[in-house]
């Protein structure tokens, strides 16, 4: 497990990096707070004794996403292909079918040293923030926490039907995120059914939705905007700004999410590592 100081230094670095380039990394802090230790997923580099560059590997399944950095006053010093050998040498021992290389859409630090890196561009995705907006709620539709087997089969089977997902690779995930215990897992009832499965990270007085899903028997039918909009009620009455993820190949779901309120603020493009 990474320890506090190593948490306030990623930190630290993150806010030089953003600073310097005006654009937002994407280093999946709910992630790095609950590393279990047991695999090797983060890579520092250190100058006398201060930490200047980092590269974290965060696993999603049968695909891993690097991300990193480098102080923008010790770039050009071969840090961040060091860190970059490192977290590929570390994927490289499992078996992992995608490597995606992430970086800011306006990081042009990142584009030119990706020229020079066996990949290719595969997908973009949107970070939306929640502007306030008026929603109604449906009684039809309604969330409640994630308790049972049954429960867990249905968000297995939706990580299988929604994010491409092999069925052991997403009990493997489903599992993992139980046991961190650090997100809220909830499932959409339509009409006493079954119909889909969110989870909510709450920290530093923001609201991040993931794994966002409908069974796809049940999409077209409004259920999702309605979960959606009772969600987001729900964290905004605790004082909290509200944030999701959207790729945007889906452009169904960003129009879901913008009729909800939600506007786009940042874009990540990832790069498929080619071996």
């Amino acid at each position: 497990m990474l320890t506090k100081e190593e948490l306030a230094s990623i930190k630290a670095l993150q806010k030089v990096c953003e600073q310097d380039g005006g654009f937002q990394l994407k280093l999946n802090f709910d992630m790095l707070e609950t590393r279990n230790g047991i695999e090797k997923e983060d890579f520092f580099h250190y100058e006398e004794g201060k930490l200047v560059g980092f590269l974290g590997r965060y696993g999603f399944g049968n695909k891993i996403e690097l991300c990193g950095m480098v102080h923008p006053d010790y770039r050009r010093r071969g840090i961040f292909t060091k860190l970059l050998d490192m977290g590929l040498e570390e994927t490289k021992k499992r078996n992992i079918q995608t490597i995606l290389l992430n970086a800011p859409t306006d990081s042009q630090a990142a584009k030119e040293f990706l020229k020079n890196i066996p990949c290719t561009f595969a997908v973009a995705e949107y970070q939306m923030k929640w502007q306030k907006t008026e929603l109604t709620e449906d009684p039809s539709v309604s969330l409640r926490l994630s308790a049972t087997k049954e429960d867990l089969e249905a968000a297995i089977q939706l990580e299988v039907l929604a994010f491409g997902f092999n069925e052991d690779e997403a009990r493997e995930f489903n599992n993992r995120i139980r046991e961190n215990n650090t997100e809220q897992n909830f499932i959409i009832e339509a009409n006493g059914i079954t119909a889909g499965k969110m989870r909510v990270a709450e920290s530093d007085g923001e609201a991040w939705i993931y794994g966002f899903a409908v069974f796809p028997e049940l999409q077209g039918k409004g259920i999702g905007r309605r979960a959606l909009s009772r969600i987001v009620k729900m964290e905004d009455q605790k004082g909290l700004s509200v944030f999701l993820e959207v790729e945007a190949k889906n452009a169904h779901a960003l129009k879901l999410y913008e009729s909800c309120g939600f506007r786009t603020y940042h874009s990540q493009d990832y790069y498929e590592y080619q071996r």
